[in-house]
């Protein structure tokens, strides 16, 4: 207790005010430990007599599965287990995040290049490595599908033959997992009244998400027949409801627990090796820990679609546009993950953040025998951004138009209809973005010249190689803007759930946040601290571990949690302050007619008038009494797109970023360097200004990435994928990755928690195709695919 208090109201000074409420850049409370290798990822973890697991992949990437033969396998010393498809526990064996087609292991066929397809439990990963490799599979190679032609030509092999999932009855061929049209107005009417029109064919490459934690995690049976489960996921409740029914045991019999997690980026959003290890777990009645490799990662997550995007677009001389028709084709892989979801993102937001109301789109998600494709920051938004920019420009340069004016000119803005009806309700600044990053000053001309001094070739494509020293170069500048919906669409229930604790510990006020939500490095556990600060008027607040023993949080992906599990942080606070306010009317209101007043806040350990008069101290009002609220909550109701029109009020909010691009080009050699990347966003207010800058500028890398160096490599004869490493998948590094100064607006969104604006997503969709509009504008190339490479610029 801290003392008494007689009710009688006294002025709040500033420095009783709560400190690291909304607004501040407070430290992250995982920081300092990521940054001096301290903190404790899924990998990490250890328990007494555990066993390791292995996985056994496929070496092709469609074949009959002839036979298996495990005796070898079983012989070696230290092997506990060894298990296929027939060995595992429960009726159902199957499991997915839309619908359920992917086998925990192979059964009958493979369908991709590295499909599991048996189990090993050992008591050294080596041993269980080395007992893997012993297993004999005989495949009878079957006639692969590996494109759009292949996939849809009429006596095309199925890659799914029984197909039952909500989306079967509804596509025109069994390969296409989902497809998605939208129509408004009269594209061909508005067709005929354009002046000028463009058309494009462009190829968008397979992304991975390339988090430096691979798959992880750490299986323990016990003892009333279930397990635990700590594993580095982005959605524990997903999990849960996919895991539970192939183990053949009731959800409450898997208990998950959040891992730390080395960075997702939507490559965790369905399952890797969290069933793997607890098949096992309760195999051998030990617990299990898998660690996958980097080779074995490329392998167990799903990557960004690689994607044909074929575009028209009209406008008339004065720079508006008429019409636009797309045909966006995605490469799901061999599973659908959440392709049937993406395919409805590219559809909806395919037009861009422009005024067009003659619209004629198709999106289409295919099967093929390719990797599997699903969730990646930006959710088909990224490739269709990389195309309708592009497009932009071919019509501003075919006007002899400014291609930012020409863009401002058809900048959709608050009260656009979008494509599929659905009216933006909140700011859509886009002009204004637009405007922010034209106008900042362009980085000095030739900045690899020193006064009197040799080339500072870091400045320089090529760098330290030492390729050039100014000759050939050329500098290019480049704009874009995007369209990212936040959250949840099409009627997902979508809501999250918050526990909220409020009790008085050591005399001072105590807040427990408990949610379900997975920090994979958006820094969520210090947005929550944040809330708690600040509606409760607490300094010292305990974010609760993550897990499962609290209501689902949803998916830590679509830019949502911040609105949606800060959205139900900030309620359940709410509900705990009433209550908390109901006991001080009861202990102090008799004494202090103030307690009635509306208003009433928590501020610094107290309670305050909205005057800022103390009414009592916080840590006095509860006593002995502990305050706990568990609530969920939700964002308003959005509806499934029409599956004939497309129309439909799908999405719950849009976030916007545009980028201006500087490239220095070796013409000569094809080398590019990207001097700057300036970015400007609305984030509808920025809770954590520091976050919020570092979510923009991760962003924007990945954006960079994807244009000139990042691409998952298929052989298209085999299906085989062919550069599975760190040395052969190109990442940017800190040499290359240029200064990307941030500009933001604070435009709230009436309908959102304190008008928040999803910030992630965003700024990975416009960087890309800044940095190609600013390529081709320095070689005058027209540059219609991603990555860009050195021979598309030389032409060798």
């Amino acid at each position: 207790m801290a003392g008494t208090t007689s009710g009688i109201p006294t002025n709040v000074t500033q420095g009783s005010r709560t400190r690291g409420g909304i607004g501040e850049s407070t430290l992250r409370p995982d920081g300092t430990l990521k940054v001096t290798g301290e903190f404790a990822y899924s990998s990490d973890m250890w328990h007494e007599d555990m066993l390791w697991g292995q996985t056994l992949r496929s070496t092709v990437a469609h074949a009959e599965i002839v036979s298996i033969d495990v005796a070898e396998a079983l012989t070696v010393p230290g092997v506990h287990a060894v298990m296929t498809y027939d060995d595992l526990p429960a009726p159902m064996k199957y499991y997915g995040m839309e619908f359920q087609d992917t086998p925990v292991l192979a059964h009958g066929k493979v369908r991709h290049h590295g499909e599991p397809v048996a189990l090993v439990a050992a008591d050294h990963p080596e041993t269980a490595r080395r007992a893997a490799a012993k297993i004999k599979i005989e495949y009878r190679e079957l006639p692969l599908v590996t494109d759009e032609a292949s996939a849809l030509a009429p006596d095309a092999v199925l890659v799914h033959e029984n197909r039952d999932d909500h989306h079967c009855a509804h596509v025109p061929h069994p390969n296409v997992v989902h497809h998605q049209p939208i129509v408004r107005g009269d594209a061909d009417a508005a067709a005929a009244r354009a002046d000028v029109i463009v058309t494009g064919e462009y190829t968008f490459g397979m992304q991975d998400q390339a988090f430096l934690g691979p798959e992880s995690g750490l299986a323990v049976p016990s003892e009333d027949g279930g397990v635990d489960l700590y594993v580095a996921t982005q959605w524990l409740h997903s999990d849960l409801k996919q895991i539970a029914p192939v183990l053949g045991l009731p959800e409450e019999k898997v208990r998950m627990t959040m891992a730390g997690v080395g960075g997702a980026f939507g490559g965790r959003e369905d399952i890797s090796m969290q069933i793997l290890a607890s098949v096992l777990a309760l195999r051998t009645g030990k617990p299990v820990k898998m660690v996958y490799n980097r080779f074995e990662s490329f392998f167990g997550h799903v990557h960004r679609h690689p994607a044909k995007l074929y575009y028209e677009h009209g406008a008339t001389r004065d720079g508006k546009l008429t019409h636009m028709r797309c045909k966006i084709v995605l490469d799901g892989g061999a599973y659908a993950s959440s392709t049937a979801s993406v395919v409805g993102n590219a559809a909806s937001l395919s037009v861009g953040p422009y005024v067009i109301d003659d619209v004629d789109i198709l999106a289409v998600g295919l099967y093929t025998n390719n990797p599997p494709c699903g969730a990646m920051r930006g959710f088909g938004a990224v490739q269709a951004c990389f195309a309708y920019e592009a497009q932009m420009d071919k019509l501003a340069a075919k006007l002899g138009m400014d291609p930012v004016k020409f863009r401002q000119l058809n900048a959709m803005e608050q009260g656009t209809v979008m494509p599929t009806g659905q009216v933006v309700h909140h700011p859509a600044p886009v002009a204004e973005l637009l405007r922010m990053v034209k106008e900042r000053p362009l980085p000095p001309l030739r900045q690899w010249e020193t006064a009197g001094g040799p080339a500072d070739l870091r400045a320089l494509p090529g760098g330290l190689s030492n390729t050039t020293h100014g000759e050939g170069v050329v500098r290019g500048v480049g704009y874009a803007v995007g369209i990212k919906n936040v959250a949840f669409s099409e009627g997902f229930d979508d809501y999250s759930t918050a526990k909220v604790r409020l009790e008085v510990v050591g005399g001072e006020p105590v807040a427990m946040v408990h949610t379900a939500m997975a920090e994979v490095g958006q820094g969520g556990v210090t947005i929550h601290a944040q809330i708690a600060r600040t509606e409760l008027g607490v300094q010292q607040v305990t974010i609760h571990p993550a897990d499962t023993q609290v209501g689902s949080a949803g998916s830590t992906s679509a830019g949502r949690q911040t609105y949606m599990t800060g959205g139900s942080v900030k309620n359940s606070c709410e509900l705990v302050r009433e209550k908390v306010l109901e006991l001080g009317r009861r202990r102090f209101g008799a004494q202090q007619p103030a307690w009635a007043s509306d208003g009433l806040l928590l501020e610094g350990g107290k309670v305050v008038t909205a005057g800022g008069e103390v009414l009592a101290a916080l840590a006095d009002v509860l006593e002995d009494e502990v305050v706990e609220i568990e609530a969920e909550w939700r964002h308003f109701p959005t509806e499934p797109f029409d599956r004939v029109t497309g129309q439909g009020k799908g999405h719950v909010q849009y976030a916007f970023a545009a980028h201006r691009a500087v490239v220095e080009v070796d013409t000569e050699l094809g080398l590019v360097k990207v001097v700057e990347l300036a970015v400007a966003q609305d984030v509808g207010k920025a809770l954590n200004p520091l976050s919020v800058v570092g979510q923009i500028q991760g962003g924007t890398v990945q954006g960079l990435g994807v244009a000139v160096m990042e691409e998952i490599i298929v052989d298209p004869k085999t299906a085989k994928v062919r550069n599975p490493s760190f040395t052969d998948y190109l990442l940017p590094t800190i040499l290359d990755t240029p200064t990307i100064p941030v500009d933001y607006l604070e435009l709230a969104d009436p309908e959102a928690p304190y008008g928040v604006r999803g910030i992630g997503e965003a700024p990975t969709l416009s960087s890309t195709p800044a940095v190609l509009a600013a390529i081709r504008n320095a070689t005058g190339l027209e540059l219609n695919k991603t990555p860009i490479r050195p021979e598309h610029l030389t032409g060798l």
